[in-house]
């Protein structure tokens, strides 16, 4: 197949493109018109192709998906006020959707989120599937949640509207090299110290290898079509468990400052109370002060990756501890040596 891969510079879209090539296919990488592909394992590799278009504009990309036969849709805003991440996010994606109307593909993977779901009015310890409802109040949580849940609206739109063959996929805490300390786990505390809030609620994990597998084979698999799939790790640890994988490998840790939920959560609310009844609302709080933003992040609830599991015939090939250890290895390890070999020209 010839994949494009939208985002295909990024953090997870570099995984992502080498999963592609593992995997036998042509990718036409999609990155930014300023972006340098030259510190990129794979650029020079003969079956990738790079295309340089700004989402943001039309002009382009129809032509760009030209021969296409399926299109992996990474590129998100996550930085930035609301309207930088509405560009980045839910106006690139309406330019891409009309751009594959006009060019007549059909196929598309979307890499959606866990921040779509409605955790405040989840029960504690409930089990969060693909069915669970999604945000009520966007405004509540942050301008990432927001601009996602948009986005997957237009993709429902392209399915409904243009027979878009449509697969939705939610990834949960992508981690990985330079990634491995999440929001999920607390908040800095300045250099040195890191608050950390609720140490038995679960993470749900998804190393960022292992979802590059489950991303390039849900455009392979027909049973993806029409979808909506949670993508995370086997097993997912605690907060307390991961921290401790962290302690026992990353060197000189943050000393950790612990915060139990219940606690933080009365706080939170108490905040939240006072910012809207005494001050109209026009306190700016940070994050874990904002109720539906806190419990986004650390209310304890359960997790299941079987439907990613029975439409995908996916396993993940890492678990923590090895996930950890090839995430801090500085020795060039990216797990593409094997689609490196044929080297071309450098490409344009």
């Amino acid at each position: 197949m010839k994949l494009l891969v939208t985002g295909a510079s990024g953090f997870l879209g570099k995984y992502v493109v080498a999963a592609a090539l593992r995997r036998g296919h042509r990718v036409r990488a999609v990155v930014r018109p300023a972006t340098d592909v030259s510190r990129i394992p794979w650029s020079t590799h003969s079956h990738v192709e790079f295309v340089r278009l700004d989402l943001r504009r039309r002009v382009g990309i129809a032509e760009g998906l030209a021969g296409a036969d399926a299109v992996l849709h990474l590129a998100a805003s996550k930085a930035g006020d609301f309207y930088a991440q509405f560009g980045g996010t839910v106006l690139a994606t309406e330019n891409l959707l009309n751009a594959m109307t006009d060019a007549d593909v059909k196929r598309l993977v979307s890499i959606g989120t866990f921040s779509v779901y409605d955790y405040i009015n989840m029960r504690s310890g409930s089990l969060l599937v693909e069915s669970s409802p999604l945000v009520k109040v966007p405004a509540w949580r942050d301008e990432y949640a927001q601009t996602k849940l948009l986005q997957e609206q237009l993709v429902r739109d392209f399915e409904r509207e243009q027979s878009g063959l449509v697969t939705i996929l939610r990834p949960g805490v992508i981690y990985g090299k330079d990634n491995l300390w999440t929001a999920r786990l607390g908040a800095g505390l300045g250099e040195g110290s890191w608050l950390r809030i609720g140490a038995y609620s679960k993470l749900p994990l998804s190393y960022v290898e292992n979802c590059a597998d489950a991303i390039v084979m849900a455009a392979e698999q027909e049973a993806a079509i029409g979808q909506t799939i949670n993508v995370l790790d086997d097993n997912p640890p605690t907060q307390r468990q991961y921290a401790k994988a962290l302690l026992a490998q990353v060197p000189n840790p943050p000393k950790f400052v612990p915060v139990n939920w219940t606690v933080m959560r009365m706080v939170g609310n108490l905040a939240w109370a006072v910012n809207q009844r005494l001050l109209g609302g026009n306190a700016k709080l940070p994050g874990v002060l904002i109720p539906a933003r806190l419990h986004a992040r650390f209310k304890s609830l359960k997790y299941s990756n079987a439907k990613l599991k029975q439409c995908l015939g996916w396993e993940p090939r890492f678990g923590v501890e090895d996930a950890i250890a090839r995430s801090l290895d500085d020795s060039g390890h990216f797990e593409v040596a094997e689609v490196a070999a044929e080297k071309v020209s450098q490409p344009v």
